[in-house]
């Protein structure tokens, strides 16, 4: 439904996206996922329409914005971070302008009744909209985006400064769209993402480092194990003896807690001879081992490790 390749965007000389190809099947739940400045509203927004790419191509239903720009974004229902709404106006005349704008076809009060039942509003048509909470602002802005029956709602952040409560009925109300629409959420949130998607893109610097099912991602890191290890002697002979092991995913010096006894991390492929083969690698190269301790690694962490390093903040994230 959705075909996304080598999607390039450029502001001046700045890389933002840097050839991100991905696909979305009718009916997926997907998530894209990745610190502030990692894209994701880049992306969103030329997904929709309302940004230009600098290269690459997007089509929805074989359709490209270059040829049928106009068709696409009746297919697309979007909710930026921040909702365009007009407080002064009450939610009925709000959703009914909001209408007028998309050219909607279906009969007016009927669709607007509808969409307000979607979005859990139905009894606050009548109230200015600077007069609800933020979580009732918030589906407020998801009915506009349900407007014409979009085939595809794209969410950009949808639960920044809820508090709890609203954010555990925001995301019962998006898993609910998932069964009707193609759905993509935005956040750098990882529980937010893992709760109603089925699928999660993490995007780092404007390239994607993951696409998988959260199962997935969780089985393919947490496998690894990871462990703090003292060992004595000189830290190039060290790191190269580490790195050297068949079985090691990564190594990283944490600190030198006395001259010549360093604490490296070590990430390995879980497999059952892993601390007999660090010790007869250690062993003959005579770097003893003082100490050890096992990580236990979440998925937050397996997050955290994907997009490590990525802390630059960008005003289009």
């Amino acid at each position: 439904m959705i075909e996304v390749s080598n999607l390039v965007k450029m502001y001046g000389d700045r890389l933002v996206l840097d050839n991100v190809t991905f696909s979305i099947k009718k009916g997926e739940i997907v998530g894209l996922l990745g610190l502030n400045g990692a894209g994701k509203s880049t992306t969103m927004n030329i997904l929709t329409g309302c940004l230009s790419k600098t290269g690459g191509v997007v089509e929805i239903d074989g359709q490209s914005y270059d040829d049928h720009a106009n068709q696409i974004k009746k297919k697309i229902g979007y909710l930026p971070e921040i909702p365009p709404l007009y407080v002064d106006m009450t939610v009925n005349e709000y959703l009914s302008f909001v209408y007028d704008l998309k050219k909607v076809v279906e009969n007016k009060q009927e669709h607007i009744a509808y969409v307000c039942q979607k979005a859990g509003i139905a009894d606050m048509r009548k109230r200015l909209i600077k007069n609800l909470s933020k979580g009732y602002k918030q589906r407020v802005g998801i009915a506009a985006s349900l407007l014409g029956n979009p085939d595809i709602l794209i969410f950009d952040e949808p639960t920044v400064g809820l508090d709890p409560n609203q954010i555990i009925e925001i995301r019962n109300l998006i898993s609910e769209m998932g069964k009707e629409h193609t759905v993509i959420l935005s956040s750098h949130i990882l529980s937010e993402v893992q709760s109603v998607c089925e699928r999660i893109i993490v995007l780092k610097q404007g390239k994607i480092v993951a696409d998988n099912s959260p199962d997935a991602l969780r089985n393919e890191y947490l496998n690894r194990i990871s462990m703090d290890i003292h060992i004595k002697g000189d830290q190039h002979t060290i790191q190269q003896t580490l790195e050297s092991m068949d079985n090691v995913y990564e190594v990283t010096l944490k600190d030198e807690i006395r001259p010549s006894v360093f604490v490296f991390e070590v990430v390995f492929d879980g497999q059952d001879k892993t601390k007999e083969d660090l010790f007869y690698s250690c062993s003959n190269k005579q770097l003893p081992i003082l100490a050890m301790a096992s990580n236990s690694k979440t998925l937050e962490d397996v997050f955290l490790s994907l997009v490590k390093d990525d802390n630059k903040e960008e005003d289009q994230s």
